[in-house]
Protein backbone atom coordinates (compact mmCIF):
# COMPACT_ATOMS: atom_id res chain seq x y z
CA UNK A 1 0.00 0.00 0.00
CA UNK A 2 1.40 3.74 -0.72
CA UNK A 3 0.62 7.41 -1.24
CA UNK A 4 -1.31 7.41 -4.69
CA UNK A 5 -1.31 10.81 -5.66
CA UNK A 6 0.54 13.87 -5.05
CA UNK A 7 3.84 15.03 -3.36
CA UNK A 8 4.62 12.69 -1.58
CA UNK A 9 2.84 9.83 -4.24
CA UNK A 10 4.71 6.47 -3.96
CA UNK A 11 6.08 6.32 -0.38
CA UNK A 12 5.09 2.92 0.51
CA UNK A 13 3.15 3.36 3.82
CA UNK A 14 3.04 0.42 6.85
CA UNK A 15 0.28 -1.48 7.74
CA UNK A 16 0.08 -3.15 10.74
CA UNK A 17 0.74 -7.27 10.81
CA UNK A 18 -3.05 -9.35 11.17
CA UNK A 19 -6.43 -8.68 10.73
CA UNK A 20 -6.70 -5.29 13.33
CA UNK A 21 -6.59 -2.80 10.67
CA UNK A 22 -8.54 -3.19 6.80
CA UNK A 23 -6.57 -0.04 5.22
CA UNK A 24 -8.75 1.85 2.49
CA UNK A 25 -7.26 0.34 -0.95
CA UNK A 26 -5.54 2.37 -3.60
CA UNK A 27 -8.22 2.31 -5.98
CA UNK A 28 -10.91 3.95 -3.45
CA UNK A 29 -8.41 6.55 -2.07
CA UNK A 30 -7.74 7.57 -5.73
CA UNK A 31 -11.04 7.87 -6.29
CA UNK A 32 -11.81 9.97 -2.94
CA UNK A 33 -9.32 12.42 -3.39
CA UNK A 34 -9.96 12.77 -7.40
CA UNK A 35 -13.68 14.03 -5.94
CA UNK A 36 -12.05 16.09 -3.12
CA UNK A 37 -9.48 17.75 -5.11
CA UNK A 38 -10.51 21.38 -5.02
CA UNK A 39 -10.92 21.31 -1.25
CA UNK A 40 -7.81 19.91 -0.24
CA UNK A 41 -5.07 22.77 -0.20
CA UNK A 42 -5.06 23.82 2.76
CA UNK A 43 -7.65 21.65 4.50
CA UNK A 44 -7.80 20.26 8.20
CA UNK A 45 -8.71 16.93 8.42
CA UNK A 46 -9.77 14.50 11.35
CA UNK A 47 -9.00 10.80 10.80
CA UNK A 48 -10.94 8.46 12.69
CA UNK A 49 -10.21 5.20 12.92
CA UNK A 50 -7.33 6.05 11.38
CA UNK A 51 -5.23 2.21 10.59
CA UNK A 52 -2.49 2.92 9.03
CA UNK A 53 -3.41 6.59 8.59
CA UNK A 54 -4.00 6.23 4.70
CA UNK A 55 -6.89 8.68 4.27
CA UNK A 56 -4.99 11.45 6.55
CA UNK A 57 -1.65 11.04 4.64
CA UNK A 58 -2.87 11.23 1.33
CA UNK A 59 -4.77 14.77 2.36
CA UNK A 60 -1.31 15.84 3.27
CA UNK A 61 0.43 15.01 0.15
CA UNK A 62 -2.64 16.22 -1.71
CA UNK A 63 -1.91 19.77 0.01
CA UNK A 64 -3.93 19.70 3.45
CA UNK A 65 -2.68 21.91 6.42
CA UNK A 66 -2.67 19.31 8.80
CA UNK A 67 -5.01 17.42 11.02
CA UNK A 68 -5.92 14.92 13.49
CA UNK A 69 -5.13 10.91 13.24
CA UNK A 70 -7.62 9.36 15.99
CA UNK A 71 -7.23 5.23 16.71
CA UNK A 72 -7.45 3.00 19.41
CA UNK A 73 -4.88 -0.15 18.52
CA UNK A 74 -1.74 0.35 19.97
CA UNK A 75 0.29 -1.33 17.33
CA UNK A 76 -1.80 0.78 14.15
CA UNK A 77 -1.13 3.80 15.96
CA UNK A 78 2.67 2.88 15.74
CA UNK A 79 2.06 2.38 11.90
CA UNK A 80 0.53 5.84 11.49
CA UNK A 81 3.90 7.45 13.50
CA UNK A 82 6.25 5.65 10.93
CA UNK A 83 3.95 6.67 8.04
CA UNK A 84 3.44 10.45 9.12
CA UNK A 85 7.25 10.71 9.72
CA UNK A 86 8.17 8.95 6.13
CA UNK A 87 5.42 11.17 4.82
CA UNK A 88 6.44 14.23 6.20
CA UNK A 89 9.90 13.43 5.17
CA UNK A 90 8.62 13.19 1.57
CA UNK A 91 6.96 16.45 1.55
CA UNK A 92 10.11 18.17 3.30
CA UNK A 93 7.53 19.48 6.39
CA UNK A 94 7.63 19.24 10.09
CA UNK A 95 4.78 17.76 12.27
CA UNK A 96 3.42 21.49 13.29
CA UNK A 97 -0.03 21.09 12.93
CA UNK A 98 -0.28 17.04 13.23
CA UNK A 99 -1.55 15.36 15.89
CA UNK A 100 -1.62 11.10 16.74
CA UNK A 101 -4.50 10.59 19.11
CA UNK A 102 -4.45 6.70 20.68
CA UNK A 103 -7.61 7.09 21.90
CA UNK A 104 -11.74 5.85 21.10
CA UNK A 105 -13.04 7.70 18.31
CA UNK A 106 -16.79 7.82 20.69
CA UNK A 107 -14.86 8.82 23.57
CA UNK A 108 -12.02 10.89 23.86
CA UNK A 109 -10.93 10.92 19.71
CA UNK A 110 -13.31 13.94 19.22
CA UNK A 111 -12.70 17.09 21.05
CA UNK A 112 -15.53 19.89 20.46
CA UNK A 113 -12.87 22.38 21.94
CA UNK A 114 -10.75 22.83 18.81
CA UNK A 115 -11.30 23.92 15.17
CA UNK A 116 -13.85 22.47 13.52
CA UNK A 117 -11.83 20.43 10.07
CA UNK A 118 -12.58 20.74 6.77
CA UNK A 119 -12.71 16.67 5.81
CA UNK A 120 -13.55 14.16 8.62
CA UNK A 121 -12.64 10.92 7.59
CA UNK A 122 -14.28 7.58 8.54
CA UNK A 123 -12.82 3.93 8.07
CA UNK A 124 -14.18 1.74 11.29
CA UNK A 125 -14.37 -1.54 11.29
CA UNK A 126 -17.27 -2.67 8.96
CA UNK A 127 -19.24 -5.02 11.82
CA UNK A 128 -19.66 -1.83 14.02
CA UNK A 129 -21.40 0.20 11.95
CA UNK A 130 -24.73 -0.07 12.80
CA UNK A 131 -23.25 0.37 16.05
CA UNK A 132 -21.34 3.38 16.06
CA UNK A 133 -23.07 5.49 13.26
CA UNK A 134 -25.97 6.98 15.15
CA UNK A 135 -23.29 8.66 18.08
CA UNK A 136 -20.75 9.15 15.64
CA UNK A 137 -23.21 11.59 13.43
CA UNK A 138 -24.42 12.80 16.67
CA UNK A 139 -20.80 13.85 17.89
CA UNK A 140 -19.80 15.36 14.63
CA UNK A 141 -23.15 17.46 14.10
CA UNK A 142 -21.32 18.91 17.20
CA UNK A 143 -18.37 19.91 15.81
CA UNK A 144 -19.01 20.67 12.65
CA UNK A 145 -22.33 22.75 13.44
CA UNK A 146 -21.12 26.27 12.14
CA UNK A 147 -19.00 24.29 9.72
CA UNK A 148 -21.52 24.04 6.74
CA UNK A 149 -19.01 23.49 3.80
CA UNK A 150 -17.26 20.45 5.88
CA UNK A 151 -17.41 17.07 4.79
CA UNK A 152 -17.88 13.81 6.46
CA UNK A 153 -16.17 10.64 3.98
CA UNK A 154 -17.38 7.26 5.13
CA UNK A 155 -15.72 3.99 3.96
CA UNK A 156 -18.45 1.10 4.51
CA UNK A 157 -19.45 -2.17 2.69
CA UNK A 158 -21.44 -1.86 -0.27
CA UNK A 159 -25.09 -1.95 0.34
CA UNK A 160 -24.87 -0.72 3.66
CA UNK A 161 -28.25 0.87 4.57
CA UNK A 162 -26.72 4.07 5.97
CA UNK A 163 -28.52 8.08 6.22
CA UNK A 164 -28.21 9.58 9.32
CA UNK A 165 -30.92 12.46 10.46
CA UNK A 166 -29.59 16.05 9.70
CA UNK A 167 -27.04 14.85 6.99
CA UNK A 168 -27.39 15.20 3.32
CA UNK A 169 -25.11 12.21 1.11
CA UNK A 170 -23.45 14.40 -1.75
CA UNK A 171 -21.92 11.30 -3.17
CA UNK A 172 -21.48 7.52 -3.18
CA UNK A 173 -18.09 6.25 -4.72
CA UNK A 174 -18.15 2.40 -4.71
CA UNK A 175 -18.36 -0.54 -7.38
CA UNK A 176 -20.68 -3.15 -5.58
CA UNK A 177 -22.64 -4.60 -2.50
CA UNK A 178 -19.66 -6.84 -1.57
CA UNK A 179 -16.80 -3.96 -2.44
CA UNK A 180 -15.90 -1.02 0.07
CA UNK A 181 -18.25 2.11 -0.65
CA UNK A 182 -17.85 5.70 0.13
CA UNK A 183 -20.26 8.00 1.09
CA UNK A 184 -19.63 11.79 1.12
CA UNK A 185 -21.75 13.42 3.40
CA UNK A 186 -22.54 17.47 4.62
CA UNK A 187 -24.40 18.45 7.28
CA UNK A 188 -28.02 19.79 6.75
CA UNK A 189 -28.34 23.25 7.09
CA UNK A 190 -31.04 24.56 8.98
Amino acid sequence: MRISGGEARGINLLVPKGDAVRPATDGMRQSVFSSLAGRLPGARFLDLFAGSGAYGLESLSRGAAGGVFVEQNAKAVACVRHNLAAVCKSLGRGLDGLEIRQADALKGGISLDERAPDLVFVDPPYEIIPEIAPRLFARLAELLAGHPEALVVFEMPGGTELAPPGWTCLKELGRGVRQPTVRIFRLEQS
